[in-house]
């Protein structure tokens, strides 16, 4: 049975200030090099924004929640490979890459057509200038960065696509993760490949944990208040 909407709303603040909480203390344990604290508060962010999606997808079954809650696991797996002291760059690339895919499943599920095609020349042009920028420190990493960069990009023009259809609050919220989340690659690939600087952890993970925290948020739609 769904909830009410106070209860909703109070569960919702609930479980996002506990996101914002458990993602200050990973930012600054990297910058503490506080490693144990590092492997806690990583995935244990990225349980509560997957505890967000769950319980709205369990009051409310669909398949958009669905394909959410799968990118979000997988995103999971990926942020386990990524903090791991070996270098295990590819799974981890793999892992967010199979989770890209299930978000342009979700944001197109219920759609028709692919948008205006105007929508998706600021998206390419980025990508153009992203790897024209990354190709000289890119070396063997060159064609898993092109298929990755082609596939954040899709996913965010498709948000953009479901925005425009839609504009409710759902796909603007869905939106703004997906802008992030490309962000937050940007300044991962240009911190590896490119330019190494000193607020890059900070940047990827706030944009990051912001950006699925509200991809996560986007699978809640709060009940219409009854007149009377």
């Amino acid at each position: 049975m769904p909830m009410n909407r106070d209860k909703k709303t109070k569960t919702q603040i609930s479980l996002s200030l506990l996101i914002l909480l458990l993602g200050a203390l990973n930012i600054g344990a990297l910058y503490a090099g506080n490693r144990p604290l590092v492997y806690l508060t990583k995935p244990a962010t990225m349980l509560v924004v997957l505890s967000l999606a769950a319980v709205e997808r369990a009051a409310m079954p669909g398949r958009y929640g669905t394909l959410i809650m799968a990118g979000l696991v997988c995103s999971l797996a990926g942020d386990i490979f990524l903090m791991l002291p070996s270098d295990q760059f590819v799974p981890g690339l793999v892992s967010f890459l199979i989770a890209h895919l299930f978000y342009i499943a979700a944001f197109r599920s219920g759609m028709s057509g692919v948008g205006p095609l105007w929508f998706v020349l600021p998206f390419c042009a980025y990508g153009f200038l992203a790897l024209w920028l990354l190709l000289p420190g890119l070396g063997d990493m060159k064609l898993p960065v092109i298929v990755y960069l082609v596939v954040i990009l899709t996913m965010a023009w498709q948000s953009a696509v479901r925005w425009n259809a839609n504009r409710d609050r759902s796909s603007v919220v869905a939106f703004a993760g997906a802008l992030l989340f490309a962000a937050s690659d940007s300044i991962i690939a240009f911190n590896r490949f490119r330019w190494r600087f000193y607020l890059a952890e900070g940047l990827i993970m706030s944009t990051y944990f912001t950006a699925q925290w509200l991809i996560a948020l986007s699978v809640w739609k709060l009940p219409r208040k009854t007149a009377g």
